[in-house]
């Protein structure tokens, strides 16, 4: 009996510790995210009022505000997901669905978490090469989007495979057992169950598009744009880009600190903000259930 209680208690020290360890990582996390976003904001909120936010950039962009720039943020990164989200689950659903377990299975998910570790960077290059020159597109909000689309779509198949796997088995045999299709199973039983963890890995994916520089800087930003784009095939201001000129190859880098900061707390607002709305659909479709 002393033995079995004396088993017990070194699992129960052991459980407490790695509860301990798993506890101060989140925290030290947390910390390290609020001292970034305290470091930005401390240092950009003065720059952020009315006219920084509905002007356009002008005196070499060290005056004027950052519309421009915030509305070709909005674009590229909804344009991305208007591209990845319904490849992606579609994909994922053949993975899950109907793809037959083999070897060919696996060297397709291989190839897609190789996908996901690929620098950002690269992508950019293949979006160059391919959109922008071979297509011929030129340096657009079509290109950029496309760009960003093959850049999150490796996210958006690995999240969607996951909550497709997640749905139990019993739900797919009640409905076949019910007399319907595969394909009706799929679309009104496996994909309603699963939409909650797939919404995530599109919120994932949005949070990527939004932030990233090296995609846009080669297929889709511009240094300065005098006039608001009017098609898909215009170029188009980014926030991203928009920091890395100031930063680095502005007129007065220094003169532009606070407007560098005021930029980078406004991306972070709109990557916060369009994952807020995703949040609360999520949670309205899993009250829903």
């Amino acid at each position: 009996m002393n033995r079995l209680e004396s088993i017990k208690g070194h699992r129960r020290l052991i459980e407490n510790i790695m509860f301990l360890f798993f506890r101060a990582a989140a925290i030290i996390n947390g910390i390290a995210l609020l001292v970034v976003l305290y470091f930005i904001a401390s240092r950009g909120w003065r720059a952020i009022n009315w006219t920084f936010l509905t002007a356009p950039p002008i005196d070499s962009m060290t005056k004027g505000g950052i519309f421009p720039c915030i509305a070709g943020t909005i674009f590229l990164s909804i344009g991305a997901m208007l591209v990845a989200f319904p490849i992606g689950v579609a994909s994922a659903i053949y993975l899950s669905e109907y793809a037959r377990p083999g070897r060919m299975l696996r060297i397709i998910r291989l190839g897609i978490n190789n996908l996901a570790g690929v620098p950002s960077v690269v992508f950019g290059l293949f979006g160059l090469a391919f959109f922008v020159i071979y297509l011929n597109m030129g340096v657009s909000i079509i290109a950029g989007s496309l760009t960003l689309g093959a850049l999150t779509l490796p996210v958006i198949i690995g999240a969607s495979e996951e909550a497709l796997r997640a749905v139990p088995n019993t739900y797919r045999e009640a409905s076949l057992g019910l007399g319907a299709t595969k394909w009706q199973t799929i679309y009104r039983v496996v994909l309603p169950s699963a939409l909650p963890g797939i919404l995530t890995g599109a919120i994932l994916g949005l949070s990527r598009a939004a932030g990233e520089t090296a995609p846009i800087m080669f297929t889709a930003a511009v240094f300065f744009s005098p006039s608001f784009p009017s098609s898909i095939f215009d170029k188009v201001m980014a926030l991203p880009y928009h920091i890395y000129v100031l930063a680095t190859a502005g007129t007065d880098i220094e003169a532009t600190r606070h407007l560098q900061y005021g930029t980078a707390v406004v991306l972070i607002l709109i990557v916060m903000g369009l994952n807020l709305v995703a949040i609360i659909y999520r949670a309205h479709l899993q009250k829903r259930r």
